[in-house]
């Protein structure tokens, strides 16, 4: 990726020249943090209700929900993309809570993937409406997509989940793959003393199905302020479990710096497999992320402690260039790293239904 500077394409770190899309001269540079980390990938979260419990995620009752009129609606969401695209971003993933329980989310869809410079939309869920709005997110232009799933047997999801809903999952992901979403990644939140018994019946699923399986590390993001470090399985350990048990993995070439997640195959070539270490191997020093919760804060990073309002903006009618200095100064500010390995780590004060998976 480059930028063009006094009227020479100037390349950007991490990103070759020979792959670089040219921004608008025109327009303000692009959003690179103190760090000279390039942001262009946003995470929109579209809601932060769900219609399951995960333990990890959210409390198991008496949840409050945001009031609707809080949400930023499809309008305002497509306003704040068309501004940020100019300035490089063009890497877009819905979430929420569960994103598939908004209203007519196809349409959003559809109205991203008509702005100038967006390249690339993708969606994370829990899979429990899938089978029902596949062929439609499909149509509006959704080529990217993930499923959260922690656990192959019913009795295991429903203890992480705290609802029903395992066939469900499965006939959303099939339904995926059968209207073409290729791969449709499988998310695999990891946690010591509860998943140890999922990651064999993971692998041969990812032979079996064509999924990628994407093992992630058991984050502190909770609702209950659970977590504890000696509950985090790590990446290392499913990998040699894995390796014992099926047949060894095998590093996927030269991986994305800027993708969270390292990739492997089984030595026989059937069967992808990615792990996400957060904790164990952070990989913040690429990362090209920010995100904007349901309610329309700007958080530029997932354990951030501060948030940017642009609700605030977009409904005060402050103008186009007001918003890219607000946007500009919580990428500017953003730390090296997420401090979860450090003694002085805070946990947000959002969990991450409401922060925006």
């Amino acid at each position: 990726m480059a930028f063009i500077h006094n009227g020479s394409m100037i390349p950007l770190p991490g990103y070759p020249l020979s792959e670089s899309r040219i921004l608008n001269p025109r327009h303000v540079s692009p959003l690179i943090d103190g760090f000279g980390r390039l942001h262009n990938n946003l995470r929109i979260s579209v809601t932060d209700r769900c219609n399951i419990r995960c333990f990890y995620c959210m409390p198991a009752t008496d949840v409050v929900f945001m009031n609707r009129s809080l949400l930023l609606t499809f309008e305002e969401i497509e306003r704040f993309v068309r501004i940020v695209a100019p300035l490089g971003v063009n890497k877009l993933r819905l979430t929420g809570g569960e994103p598939l329980v908004r209203h007519e989310l196809p349409v959003l869809v559809r109205m991203l993937a008509a702005v100038p410079g967006i390249e690339d939309i993708g969606i994370t869920t829990n899979g429990i409406l899938l089978a029902d709005q596949a062929q439609a997110l499909w149509d509006a232009g959704l080529r990217r997509i993930n499923v959260s799933l922690d656990a192959l047997n019913a009795e295991k999801f429903e203890e992480i989940t705290r609802r029903p809903g395992y066939e469900k999952v499965l006939e959303g992901i099939k339904a995926a793959q059968a209207v073409g979403f290729d791969p449709v990644k499988v998310n695999a939140v990891s946690v010591r003393g509860m998943t140890e018994s999922e990651i064999v019946p993971f692998g041969h699923f990812a032979r079996e199905t064509g999924v990628e399986i994407r093992f992630i590390e058991y984050m502190p993001l909770d609702a209950d302020n659970a977590w504890e470090r000696d509950k985090v399985l790590f990446a290392s350990e499913i990998i040699e479990t894995l390796s014992r048990e099926l047949m060894p993995l095998v590093a996927v070439g030269e991986r994305n710096p800027h993708a969270p997640a390292t990739d492997f195959v089984f030595a026989d070539g059937v069967g992808r497999i990615g792990f996400i270490p957060s904790v164990s191997q952070p990989f913040c020093a690429q990362c090209n992320r920010f995100r904007i919760t349901a309610d329309g804060k700007i958080r530029n990073c997932l354990f951030s402690l501060e948030e940017t309002d642009i609700r605030g903006l977009l409904r005060g009618g402050a103008p186009d260039s007001e918003i890219v200095a607000a946007v500009r100064a919580s990428v500017s500010a953003k730390w090296a790293g997420h401090h979860i390995n450090h003694p002085d780590f805070v946990q947000p004060d959002r969990p991450m239904y409401s922060i925006g998976g």
